[in-house]
């Protein structure tokens, strides 16, 4: 039997989507069973998700401009890494073929409670990649 586990190859961005209040990353994944890699889309809602992580973690955040660009650019990748692996939890990415996995708000807020109980589970830890990395401490 062969491994079906996922790689992620690959991940680019963030990118500001045109027409959109969202930062997107582009995953590269693989699957042992698959000839190829297929593409998976991630978006990060701005206002829903990274500036509620950002507050749920840091409260009101101060420092200077390229501070917060770090911190955004830190926690947008964080967010997007957790909702791909909720993604694959879900079943989203069995198939071969390329997938969006767009921000859980609307019709997919369901899934906001599974990204906040992984900020709740992680704060400490990404609380001191934040201090460490930026320069930035609750």
């Amino acid at each position: 039997m062969l491994n079906d586990q996922l790689v992620i190859s690959d991940v680019t961005g963030p990118f500001r989507e045109p027409r959109e209040p969202v930062f997107s990353y582009d995953y590269s994944i693989q699957r042992a069973t698959w000839a190829a890699t297929h593409a998976v889309r991630v978006k990060i809602a701005l206002t829903e998700e990274l500036q509620y992580v950002k507050v749920k973690l840091m409260g009101a955040v101060t420092g200077s401009p390229g501070q917060q660009l770090m911190l955004n650019k830190l926690l947008s990748r964080k967010i997007g890494d957790q909702k791909l692996r909720i993604a694959e939890a879900e079943g989203w990415l069995k198939e071969r073929g390329d997938v969006l996995v767009p921000p859980f708000t609307g019709p997919l807020s369901h899934y906001f409670p599974q990204l906040e109980s992984w900020i709740q589970a992680e704060q400490d830890k990404l609380r001191t990649e934040i201090k460490n990395t930026i320069g930035l401490a609750v």
